[in-house]
């Protein structure tokens, strides 16, 4: 379909190029061969006079006016999105579409992946992109370049619809033989120990624990921020260290890890998980399938405790 000499169909090639930064990642993901979609990017350039993205080293970067024109590309997709949401029905078993989910790697580990497991019978042509929690992701989210975020409720965007999710405990882990496991660990112990702990995107942001902590007036002392929670075991391990992680985590990783997990020996918040989507895609009939099968899968976990 044209508009105003425009092959609509380019305004997703778009999209994808600005995302990947790459011709070839994109002609994967988009199914296509690397001369079609590198003559789909000479359309685009040809359409718009700009170069839209220009080689640098061995990445590509895109132009000034191309990242002008990224979110208005994004919000004219997402109400064509919107538009054929509404007008058709959503069936899992048929469908072919991608969700694109992004979340802390504790959420992919301990709640996506069994997700996961379940779409690969009830749903087998769906594709998931789990991305990992950013600076930008709530603006990846405005812009519809996100389908749905899950973050801590402390952290959501109050501008945003969000539903909570779940409710998480957290618990203190440490090698499985660590001495401070032979017994109960008290207040003190956790204090006196070295501890990992987590950061989240460029600017380092603080996870729900460390900032659950400084809300108290209690600070560990860290000998190790990493950026995800899936090295954290790895950390642990041959060492005296402790870390504060969320019992679900800390369950999935017990049973691959020699490591323990004990109570926190002090009052310690109870951490609300939300999901965040984009107000013109809360109808959409494949993201309430998605939202209702992660309710469904936060369920199942539960009673699988």
């Amino acid at each position: 379909m044209r508009f105003k000499g425009l092959d609509l169909n380019l305004l997703g090639v778009f999209d994808t190029l600005m995302r990947t930064r790459s011709v070839s990642r994109s002609a994967e993901e988009l199914n296509l061969s690397q001369p079609a979609l590198s003559s789909a990017l000479k359309r685009l350039r040809d359409y718009f006079g700009d170069d839209i993205l220009v080689a640098h080293g061995k990445r590509m970067l895109p132009t000034a006016y191309a990242e002008s024109l990224l979110p208005q590309v994004r919000e004219s997709l997402r109400a064509i999105e919107s538009l054929i949401a509404t007008s058709t029905r959503f069936d899992p078993a048929t469908s072919q579409r991608t969700f694109r989910l992004c979340s802390s790697d504790y959420i992919s580990t301990a709640l996506l992946a069994p997700l996961a497991r379940a779409l690969a019978r009830e749903a087998p042509a769906v594709r998931l992109e789990l991305l990992i929690s950013e600076d930008q992701s709530f603006a990846q989210l405005e812009q519809g370049a996100v389908d749905l975020l899950i973050t801590p409720e402390a952290y959501i965007d109050r501008s945003l619809p969000a539903e909570h999710l779940l409710d998480e405990r957290h618990v203190v882990v440490g090698w499985r033989e660590n001495p401070l496991f032979a017994g109960p660990i008290d207040e003190a112990a956790v204090f006196a120990a070295g501890h990992v702990t987590v950061a989240i995107g460029y600017h380092r942001t603080s996870v729900f624990s460390d900032r659950a902590l400084a809300l108290m007036g209690k600070h560990v002392r860290v000998e190790i921020t990493a950026s995800s929670f899936a090295v954290v075991p790895w950390l642990l391990i041959h060492t005296e260290r402790l870390a504060l992680m969320h019992e679900r985590l800390a369950l999935v990783m017990a049973e691959h890890h020699p490591i323990a997990i004990a109570e926190i020996p002090f009052e310690f918040p109870t951490m609300r998980q939300m999901v965040q989507y984009h107000p013109a895609r809360a109808s959409d009939p494949g993201l309430v399938w998605l939202r209702e099968r992660l309710r469904d899968q936060t369920e199942i976990n539960r009673l699988h405790e």
